[in-house]
């Protein structure tokens, strides 16, 4: 059965139900998946749990299911510059389970792996273990962290064979490769979709076996969340 669906409204057909779990790839602007998005908000699909390191930015991204108030909880672990976010989760709108960036990015790769719990220093001491167990290994604490799983994985890659392999450019390989791997179903756009043998098998970033949709992304966006200029030095 081929994995490449005909668009992004098709490769999420019967996988969006009410309060289920979705991991969506991204870093500020880099490496969103902005095809399939629009989709799950016109699904109208409601009370998701996302995780998600910063839900995107203002009119971006994950921002528009935090628009439309089809988010009930983010896993999260920026959010200190999407206005939106801020907003719902200070008037007690949305739920929010803060997680520092490392802890966040290890949580799912552990939920891909298998690996149901694990432990860090990161976070000892502070509003982060609470609840959660500490435990002493060679005389330092560690705090118990659990592994993050979801029933949908969406994932922004840049090249795929019609085997799922999967191919990241620069920093859009960010939370995506480990996300791909925690989902029950993986659903990745990609800007390029290749024959099968066209890859290095050594320029593989992620194998098509975590990979069960691919469709040709109709959002490619180059935008530049933050720019920085000065005037030109003279000679």
């Amino acid at each position: 059965m081929s994995k490449i669906w005909p668009n992004p409204k098709s490769a999420l057909d019967g996988l969006l139900f009410d309060g289920m779990t979705i991991m969506s790839g991204g870093f500020g602007l880099s490496g969103n998946p902005e095809s399939l998005i629009p989709q799950i908000r016109a699904s109208g699909v409601k009370n998701l749990t996302v995780i998600s390191n910063n839900a995107g930015a203002e009119g971006f991204g994950l921002w528009m299911l935090l628009e439309s108030r089809q988010v009930r909880k983010m896993i999260s672990s920026y959010v200190g510059e999407n206005k939106l976010f801020e907003t719902q989760y200070l008037s007690g709108e949305l739920e929010l389970e803060l997680n520092p960036q490392g802890t966040l990015a290890e949580r799912i790769r552990a939920g891909g792996a298998g690996i149901p719990a694990f432990y860090t220093k990161t976070g000892v001491g502070t509003v982060v273990a609470e609840g959660k167990p500490v435990e002493v290994f060679e005389g330092e604490e560690y705090v118990r962290e659990t592994w993050l799983r979801a029933d949908l994985s969406i994932v922004k890659a840049w090249r795929a064979d019609a085997a799922g392999n999967l191919m990241f450019r620069k920093t859009a390989r960010n939370f995506n490769p480990n996300m791909a791997t925690a989902g029950k179903v993986t659903v990745v756009e990609v800007e390029e979709i290749v024959p099968e043998g066209t890859f290095d098998p050594d320029a593989i970033h992620l194998p098509g076996i975590y990979v069960d949709r691919i469709v040709l992304s109709t959002i490619n966006e180059k935008l530049i969340e933050k720019r920085t200029v000065r005037e030109r030095e003279t000679a």
